[in-house]
């Protein structure tokens, strides 16, 4: 429980009214109890000032507030929207799980030393010379091979598995199903139509800060590294192919398709089921929409949607233009109808 004074300090917010509220959590604006806090950042959800349950209300400083309430503590911060993430970090953090030790139903190699701050869980097996750092978790049913480096203060939930060789960073999260470091896709075609596989000897390499979700496929270089830059956020069900870069800070949506050795920018933002073709680059401060395909490099920042990536003011008027080809293909005949009289 934490009093709505404190969370006010924490947050460098002033508070308007008793600040004699208790908060054990935080809620939706529409749901939240009398003991949770909520948050208006966004001008739609203003109407739920008036008929929300919750204790505490963060507000911007010039929230107007049209019908005043005594049964609820405002608090108005410079970010109603920043400040509400902070206060989700400090109450998953106070709520969660300090776990450490090794569970005795874990199997690790006597070449790998877990230091006491890590926490291992159920049937979880470690490799030999696997490093990790401290006050990181590895929950149930992970695999870790031989030579895999975790850094400090990482989570890797239930059922990831992680290659050998494999270097993944500090403050990195890695959800569950996720595979880092599998084989690459290649195969090359013999004389007689038969498929040879190429050895994959490379690793993947996770950087500091990055978070990756859940049933992601990160494959190992074929010679060299698949890089995940420092900051990098995925979504779930992403697939990195072989030897791709993705710069820092870039985010990835969902089902997104990257393929090999395909070089990534920083700060790009590419959306859910976009495909990029392999061996092209895309600068910085890219915005790829969704369901794109880019099938060639792109040299300047910007925002490329439509069926093939163009950047989004070409798209639009492509777009336009098709949905006026029944008008035009009408004029034509019209005209010829017109010439053969």
């Amino acid at each position: 429980m934490m009093n709505v004074k404190k969370i006010a300090e924490i947050l460098n917010g002033t508070t308007e009214g008793s600040g004699r509220a208790e908060i054990s959590g935080v809620g939706k604006i529409e749901t939240a109890s009398g003991d949770e806090i909520t948050f208006i950042s966004n001008p739609l959800y203003s109407k739920y000032f008036n008929s929300t349950k919750a204790g505490a209300v963060i507000v911007s400083n010039d929230f107007e507030i049209k019908k005043k309430r005594d049964d609820i503590t405002v608090i108005r911060v410079d970010d109603p929207y920043i400040s509400f993430l902070k206060l989700l970090e400090i109450f998953e953090k106070e709520n969660g799980e300090d776990k450490s030790g090794v569970s005795e139903f874990a199997f690790i190699e006597s070449e790998t030393v877990i230091p006491e701050s890590v926490y291992v869980g159920n049937f979880v097996y470690i490799g030999k010379n696997c490093r990790i750092g401290n006050n990181s978790k590895i929950f149930h049913n992970c695999t870790l091979y031989n030579d895999v480096t975790i850094g400090d203060n990482c989570i890797v939930y239930s059922n990831v598995t992680i290659y050998k060789g494999c270097k993944i960073g500090n403050n990195v999260i890695i959800h569950s199903g996720t595979v880092i470091g599998s084989d690459g896709f290649g195969f090359a075609k013999q004389e007689d139509g038969h498929y040879k596989k190429i050895p994959q000897t490379g690793i993947a390499v996770i950087e500091d800060n990055v978070e990756i979700g859940s049933n992601c496929c990160i494959d190992r270089a074929t010679i060299g590294e698949t890089k995940i830059c420092k900051g990098v956020k995925l979504d779930n069900q992403i697939q990195i192919a072989h030897n791709v870069e993705i710069g820092e800070d870039t985010v990835i949506a969902a089902q997104a398709g990257i393929s090999g050795s395909t070089k990534i920018g920083k700060r790009c933002m590419i959306g859910g089921q976009a495909g990029l073709v392999g061996h092209i680059n895309i600068c910085d401060e890219v915005i790829i929409g969704a369901s794109v395909g880019v099938t060639k490099s792109i040299d300047k920042p910007g925002v490329y949607t439509g069926y093939r990536a163009k950047p989004m003011k070409e798209s639009i008027l492509t777009d336009i233009s098709i949905k006026n080809l029944k008008k035009l293909e009408a004029r034509v005949k019209d005209l010829e109808s017109k010439l053969s009289n």
